[in-house]
This record gives C-alpha cells, structure tokens and sequence, in this order.
C-alpha cells in the first residue's frame, strides 16, 4: 500500500490587499462563525477594560436569566452604594425598584454604573462577592487574562482583561443569548425621563450603517478610548476589539476602519460542492477497477482575497484501496476512503474526510487469480 496524492485545480481569482496596522493598544478582530483570527494586536495582556467589563456583568445577568435566578419583569431595589457611584449612570436613587429588564438596557445604552451594582447586589449579595465569582466564572469560560474587582469598570488594578477574552465573551453573548443580544442594538433609552439628554447609546458604530448591531464601549484615563463591537453583512459576522485610543473620535474611526477591513479583505468561497466527483481512488481485487471520491458536505471556508490564487488543494489515500482487508469485506458507498487536503498560505491548512461514491464488490475467483498470477508473473521477471 502506498500513500497516493492527486491535486486538484482551484479556479479562483485574487485582488490586491495590504498588511493593515492599528493604532490601537491592543487590539483583536475575528470571523465570528469560524472564529478564525483576522487581526490580534497584545491580545492576551491584561488590560484596564472599563466599561467593557460590563459584559460579563450581563453575561453573569443572562446566566441567572436563564436558569431562573432573575426574571426581566422582577424589580430590584437601589442600595446606597449603588446610587453612590459616578461616572455613567441611571441616575438612580433609594427609592427606586428597578425592574432586571430595565436594569440590562441601563448598563448596555446608559452604561449605567449603577445599574451594574444594583444586579450585582441581587446575584450575590454585595458588589464584592460579585467581583469574586466573575471572575471565577471567566476563568471556567477560559478567560484566563481576566479578573474582576468590581461589577461596572470602575478604576482599579485588579480590574483587567484581554482583547482576546472581550472578543471571545462578545462572541459568547451573541452566540449563546440571542434573544437578549438585540438589547445591544437600541440607539436610545429614556429611563423615567431622567436626564433626557443622557438616553443615547454610547456605541459611534451603531449609526453609521455599517451593519453595527453591538456591543459595548469603555473609557478611562488610564484605559483610554475602548469598544466591542460586532456587524454583520449578507449573513457574515465580524467581532472587534479596539483599547487605548486618545479620544472618542479616534474610536470610532478605527472600529469603523477594522470592521469594514474585515468584510472588504476577507470572504467567504464555497471551493467544492458535496456530491461531486473529486477524485477516483485505485481499488484492488474489487469489480470496478477504481471508486469515485466526494465530500459529504461542502468546503466553504473564509479566505483572503489576498491568496485565492494561491491556495492548493491534494486528495490523499493509501492505496490502492483493497476491497477485502481484514476491516471491510467490501467498499460501501459512503465508506470514508480518503482525506481531502486544503492549503491556503499564511492562514492555514484543513482536512476533510472523502467518502467513496458507489461501492465496490469483492472481484470473482477467476478476476482475483488473474491479478495473483499477474503479480506473481512480474515479481519473476523482475528478479530475473
């Protein structure tokens, strides 16, 4: 048995790119279906997050939703230490009951600092056993640049987190929450009328008609200028994270600039179709002399416009493929036979397994001692 390769031609045209660069101090930009790395700038150092750290709040918050610790309708008083906090708030006060609905549409369009605290408080029983299971709860998740020491981004040197842990908890919010993401998206919320001229949604992204539909922003002195943010187009999602820049206005150009890279310099190609013949295998001592290769489902990958040109393809089989071998008494059609081989420079190579199209009968008695005696015949000759 010998390990076979055949190559196959891929017709796909390439358009120019460039190497792209950020500003940003750390920075991170993915695919969201494949989760496939566009861009990652110091994506695992820790860093202040600000009020990006309110996504794990919410994510704390649509965990006790979801197993029934909290409803949306449930109101929640304000303690004095929620009210006392500044920043970003509600503006709430001691006299309140809040409902948890409310609540989440404060800490995602007002970036509420108080609003954080109050749903801490309902989950744990004070801000700081909050604190302690975030992050207890992000590293369960994986997050390992993360720890948390209080509910809302509030300045302190325990309060860190990576670009990448934000992209992955934004990721997780979309993917495992979607009947709570479109909170993400609201451009406006009056809480009770007060302070009607703080009701706008922070998020720059999601008024320019880019595809935005989330997430959150952040800033600090000793942050600066930070946002998670997430767009979809034609069904393809991206998810962003930018820290670290001077002002607002960088902000938002920047996001804007890596969100619309990410769809313009990448796309997604179908490159071969489930069902169709790719290959033919060799088959020895079977009634067909080779057996069809196909894909049980299609090869859709995204790509860089960059290397479609260049990408290479092989289908590798140890053959040939005998039809009686101790493990099969024939070849079944769906049978896997072979591994279809994908490489696309500087991004990565796949593997997806090919199945035999027909099956294949073990040959009769006169066709395998026609093969023995063949084979016999030649190892004679070439000893002579």
């Amino acid at each position: 048995m010998l390990l076979r390769a055949l190559t196959l031609l891929l017709t796909l045209f390439a358009l120019p790119v460039f190497a792209l660069e950020t500003t940003a101090r750390a920075a991170m930009v993915i695919d969201y279906d494949t989760g496939i790395v566009l861009l990652a700038k110091n994506e695992d150092e820790p860093l202040p997050p600000a009020s990006m750290s309110k996504l794990m709040t919410l994510n704390m918050v649509f965990e006790a939703l979801e197993d029934g610790r909290l409803t949306l309708d449930e109101e929640l008083p304000v303690s004095e230490r929620a009210m006392s906090y500044g920043g970003s708030t509600m503006f709430l006060n001691t006299r309140d009951r809040v409902s948890v609905e409310d609540l989440i549409r404060g800490v995602i369009v007002l970036s509420g600092n108080d609003a954080c605290v109050v749903l801490a408080e309902a989950l744990a029983g004070s801000e700081e056993e909050f604190a302690r299971r975030m992050t207890e709860r992000a590293q369960e998740l994986g997050m390992l640049n993360s720890t948390f020491a209080n509910s809302n981004g509030w300045p302190d040197d325990n309060q860190r987190m990576s670009a990448r842990d934000l992209v992955f908890l934004a990721r997780r919010l979309i993917k495992e929450f979607p009947q709570y993401y479109p909170y993400f998206a609201e451009t406006e919320f009056g809480f009770d009328e007060r302070a009607p001229q703080n009701r706008f949604n922070r998020n720059p992204l999601l008024a320019l008609n880019i595809g935005a539909d989330g997430l959150k922003t952040g800033h600090t002195i000793e942050a600066g200028y930070g946002l998670v943010g997430s767009a979809i187009r034609d069904g393809r999602r991206v998810v962003m994270m930018i820290t670290g820049m001077e002002s607002e206005a960088a902000r938002e150009s920047e996001a804007e600039r890596l969100i619309n890279w990410a769809f313009r310099e990448f796309t997604q190609r179908t490159l071969f179709n489930a069902g169709t013949r790719l290959a033919e295998a060799e088959v020895w001592l079977g009634t067909a002399p080779n057996v069809g290769l196909t894909l049980q489902e299609d090869v859709s990958l995204l790509l860089p416009f960059q290397q479609l040109n260049n990408i290479s393809a092989q289908v590798r089989y140890t053959g040939p493929i005998a039809v009686q071998d101790g493990a099969r008494s024939q070849i079944t059609m769906g049978d896997e036979l072979a591994v279809l081989e994908v490489s696309v420079p500087d991004f990565g190579d796949y593997s997806f397994p090919l199945v035999a199209m027909e099956s294949v009968q073990p040959a009769g008695f006169v066709a395998r001692f026609g093969v023995a005696f063949n084979q016999l015949k030649t190892q004679i000759l070439s000893a002579l």
